[in-house]
């Protein structure tokens, strides 16, 4: 009977140690479907982040991004045809690839300095013409407002003699008429006595 008793015990022992693999890896699996779950949550916020960012963007900041790609696709292509020479010359020559790629990496370090040097020179004459645009503008309206107030200037006095002459045309025209009232008042009465 201790065999019997032994392989009861064995197959529950057994079924306990199924029973807890089981479990872990069930456990295992809800971890897994967690983080993975987690995961894609996070990638979902960074894609929605990303796309309200993408639409925030201004019709500049766009063709300026587009610029900067096509700059850097340029850049980018030099480089890899710049690389796959190095390693055909390099395995050419007998070139260690270690010494090829610290030259590399010299060159590149040097192209981006470059490449920043030129941002900074663009920058700055982009800068330089934007200012020395707004002075002549500044310069041009203060220009039209002298020459605006110098035509004012220079209209009223002449405007001002317009208004005396008209005056004396008009004080002219009017003793004229005065006058021929008189003289016809003054030929009525003749005629009105001598009749």
């Amino acid at each position: 009977m201790p065999t019997t008793n032994t392989s009861a015990t064995t197959r529950k022992a057994n079924a306990t140690k199924r029973s807890t693999t089981a479990k872990k890896a069930a456990a295992t699996r809800a971890a897994n479907q967690g983080a993975a779950a987690r995961k894609t949550a996070a990638a979902s916020a960074k894609r929605t982040a990303a796309a309200e960012a993408e639409a925030a963007k201004t019709r500049v900041d766009v063709v300026t991004e587009y610029a900067e790609r096509a700059a850097h696709v340029q850049v980018g292509a030099a480089l890899v045809a710049r690389d796959a020479i190095t390693e055909a010359v390099a395995s050419v020559r007998g070139i260690s690839r270690d010494t090829v790629e610290k030259e590399l990496q010299v060159q590149r370090k040097r192209l981006e300095a470059e490449l920043k040097r030129f941002e900074r020179r663009g920058s700055t004459e982009v800068k330089r013409i934007e200012r020395d645009a707004k002075k002549a503008r500044t310069r041009v309206e203060k220009d039209v407002k002298s020459l605006r107030t110098d035509a004012t200037k220079q209209l009223k006095p002449i405007t001002s003699q317009a208004d005396l002459v008209t005056a004396r045309v008009e004080n002219l025209v009017q003793t004229g008429l005065t006058g021929a009232q008189k003289a016809a008042t003054t030929v009525q009465e003749r005629i009105a006595s001598v009749a």
